[in-house]
């Protein structure tokens, strides 16, 4: 099973599994976890060639649903769903094929829809910093600029840094070759009829006009919301509007 995380302790309130998108892990999400545990159990695991979880060659969507129905299974058997990103896409398939096991569905700043905006750049600035170099995280953080000039994805990308081991906690050869199907969304029958919310930075261009419609057939219910002055990174960005958010679609 996937490596997991937990805050808080079940209750009356559905655990709430929160996924995180590429390039992360259940560990960026420690601080909204921990307020949000408040009022529930909340889950945080590292995807499949993320953090400290399993490393795989596959890397496609029904796998990924497959892992966090795993996940589900082991807290309870039903959880509310906030996905981002490349999570939020994992968390719609799980929605549409495992629909018995998800109560409420919160999809952040991602569409089911095909991107073709490669995020491989990333990985090449990654396998490019000489970790024999690097004693601490601002040393790869100097060679990452070099690369990357986002101080936050500097910061964000090191995060996922094994510095005793000298390694990064990212399987970079098989998200690279995987790519397409991160960029991409598998063809899914059927409709997710619970209550969805998509969530999206105002700032960002990820979920458009054009989409809704096909928002719309997968999931009935959606409703749609922007977090003003966020973009891709809506949650990173604007922490506390993002957890207002979800507190005011979430059952309290």
């Amino acid at each position: 099973m996937l490596n997991v995380l937990t805050q808080g302790a079940a209750g009356p309130n559905p655990p709430l599994l929160i996924v995180h998108g590429l390039y992360g892990s259940g560990r960026n999400w420690g601080v909204i976890a921990k307020r949000l545990s408040d009022q529930r159990l909340v889950v945080t695991p590292d995807m499949r060639n993320h953090g400290d979880s399993f490393r795989s060659d596959r890397h496609d969507y029904p796998a990924m649903a497959a892992d966090l129905a795993e996940v589900i299974e082991a807290h309870g058997g039903r959880a509310d769903v906030v996905g981002h990103s490349m999570g939020g896409k994992a968390a719609m398939v799980l929605a549409l094929t495992r629909p018995e096991l998800v109560n409420r569905l919160v999809v952040a700043d991602i569409a089911p829809v095909a991107y073709t905006h490669s995020q491989i750049q990333f990985i090449e600035a990654m396998r490019k910093v000489d970790l024999s170099r690097v004693t601490k995280r601002s040393e790869a953080v100097a060679q990452l600029a070099e690369h990357v000039p986002d101080t936050t994805l500097q910061s964000f990308f090191t995060q996922s840094l094994d510095l005793q081991n000298k390694r990064w906690k990212l399987n970079l050869d098989a998200l690279a070759d995987q790519m397409p199907n991160v960029l991409g969304f598998p063809e899914v029958s059927g409709e997710f009829s619970g209550p969805t919310l998509f969530l999206s930075g105002a700032e960002s261009d990820y979920v458009l006009p054009e989409h809704r419609d096909k928002i719309r057939a997968l999931f009935p219910k959606a409703r749609f919301a922007k977090i003003p002055g966020a973009g891709h990174w809506l949650h990173a960005e604007k922490p506390r509007e993002f957890e207002a958010s979800l507190r005011a679609f979430l059952p309290v």
